[in-house]
């Protein structure tokens, strides 16, 4: 692949500074900051690591054209996939949707009427839809991930599944958003102070980004890795 991609030999903190999004990678990875000038390879090497994982991973962050090839991930270590997709769920539902929903709420609570009550409906309603999403994984894609790895007969057909399942909840998710960001710029009051009111778009806008993340690792990295094994048998 092409040289410009991350490889192992950079520092880590030159690959945070490309793509700051990063941050929130490493914490999901268990990979504390602080890492000095360190390489990609030494910071891995002293969290025990596959450096190989944690450069797909962050490669398929931040370069659009970058798509892994089923000989890519055949040669990958993929055994932190599962535990870093579980810890970004815990982070989005214990803290950073808790965090963006008091905001919203208290921006709520002081429009009032109708419209605060339309944004506490259609913001609780976007999480709702991200906790399902979430507990579909938890309960059913990472199970057949496990059954895959296992060889088991009867996870035969599951990447296909999750592939549908991804596809209608991605899209239901971004529905909800673009009624919530639809209200706040059109109906959100002239008295509320300016910054107010930017500081809730940012939250929600930075919350739907991180999320596109979260995506992106299905669509470029579970669902093939899925296939490739279902493929393999």
């Amino acid at each position: 692949m092409s040289q410009r991609y991350f490889t192992s030999s950079m520092k880590l903190a030159d690959l945070v500074m490309r793509n700051h999004n990063l941050i929130l990678t490493v914490r999901h990875l268990g990979i504390p900051l602080g890492f000095g000038d360190k390489s990609v390879a030494e910071v891995c090497r002293q969290h025990q690591l596959p450096a190989d994982f944690v450069l797909l991973v962050c490669n398929v962050y931040t370069f659009d054209d970058y798509r892994p090839d089923a000989d890519l991930l055949a040669r990958t270590d993929m055994s932190p996939l599962l535990p870093y997709l579980l810890a970004s769920h815990r982070y989005y539902l214990s803290d950073r949707m808790p965090h963006i929903a008091e905001h919203v709420h208290h921006v709520a609570d002081k429009i009032g009427g109708r419209i605060g009550e339309m944004l506490k409906k259609f913001f609780d309603d976007y999480i709702d839809e991200i906790a399902e999403h979430f507990r579909y994984e938890e309960q059913e894609a990472f199970p057949a991930l496990q059954a895959l790895l296992q060889g088991k007969e009867e996870a035969q057909g599951s990447t296909r599944r999750m592939g549908e399942k991804f596809a209608a909840s991605h899209g239901n998710i971004e529905d909800t958003l673009n009624d919530l960001i639809q209200i706040a710029y059109k109906y959100l009051p002239d008295d509320l102070s300016d910054n107010e009111t930017v500081n809730l778009l940012m939250d929600i806008l930075q919350l739907h980004s991180d999320l596109k993340m979260h995506e992106v690792i299905e669509e470029k990295v579970l669902l093939p890795y899925s296939a490739w094994l279902e493929n393999a048998r």
